[in-house]
């Protein structure tokens, strides 16, 4: 599932080659979005932004419409000039947005509608989120609030809590965690303030690392991360995707067992994440 760097790195790179200018071409195979293209079109429109809010992407143009669209666990957005050649297949296509330069393409987006500044304020995912670990003005003592609110839940699970706290998926719940020394079944409610605050910066931390973009330029995500700063791209995480494999730390054998309501896999060492149990 496309995680916070995800969202944030394509919502920057469509911003970059949207932002500005005019819609020339609208495609979709929704027909909801189809009918709105009919009634009000977007050719002729402005791209005016395109942000990312926790794992929703927002497309914004003139005329006071936008249009979000969310990823779930297999959609993508690929930027190409215009006549360069996809790396999809049509079929998987479902939106695209096209301006002189630039076709934007999403594909196999399950999750996409027109909203306009009323609907959008009243949009239950986006009204009800947590504070983005990405954003700028990010609300460290909200998201412990949150957390608190959440005190039988597990922590490992309250991580993935989008309306807790947005950005963080399942690789960075595992890594965090572990960086943290924090088991990820104990239960919020056992985890003092301090140590919240520090899952919490070390989630911003890592989410920001993986963000950077040193060339500037015109890019696709290739969701490539990095927790442990070594060059060699297979030691690039300490425990997520790891099981069975000796803990980089402390060479203690690396469990996984899945966790919370959606049965999502979590990595961790038993060494250096002791239970409190």
């Amino acid at each position: 599932m496309p995680e916070g760097d995800t969202i944030f790195r394509a919502a920057r790179t469509l911003n970059r080659a949207l932002a500005g200018h005019l819609v020339v071409r609208f495609e979709s195979v929704f027909p909801a979005l189809t009918r709105v293209h009919e009634d009000h079109p977007l050719t002729g429109r402005t791209i005016e932004s395109v942000t990312a809010a926790g794992k929703h992407l927002l497309m914004r143009f003139s005329g006071d419409l936008v249009l979000r669209t969310h990823m779930r666990m297999n959609g993508s957005w690929h930027i190409y000039r215009r006549g360069e050649t996809w790396q999809r297949p049509r079929r998987d296509m479902r939106i695209v947005v096209a301006t002189d330069a630039f076709e934007a393409v999403g594909f196999n987006v399950p999750v996409a509608e027109f909203l306009d500044r009323t609907s959008i304020a009243r949009q239950e995912d986006l009204r009800l989120m947590g504070p983005d670990l990405l954003a700028e003005s990010f609300d460290e003592d909200e998201a412990i609030r949150r957390f608190r609110e959440r005190g039988a839940t597990e922590i490992g699970e309250a991580l993935l809590n989008q309306r807790v706290v947005a950005g963080a998926g399942n690789v960075y719940k595992s890594e965090v965690l572990f960086i943290c020394g924090v088991h990820p079944f104990v239960r919020v409610a056992a985890l003092d303030d301090e140590t919240l605050r520090q899952i919490l910066r070390a989630a911003q931390k890592y989410l920001r690392a993986n963000v950077t973009d040193p060339r500037g330029g015109i890019v696709t995500y290739t969701g490539y991360r990095r927790t442990t700063r070594r060059a060699d791209p297979g030691e690039r995480l300490y425990v997520y995707g790891r099981a069975r494999q000796p803990c980089r730390k402390c060479g203690t054998r690396i469990l996984v067992k899945a966790q919370g309501r959606d049965a999502r896999l979590t990595y961790w060492c038993p060494t250096c994440q002791p239970s409190q149990s």
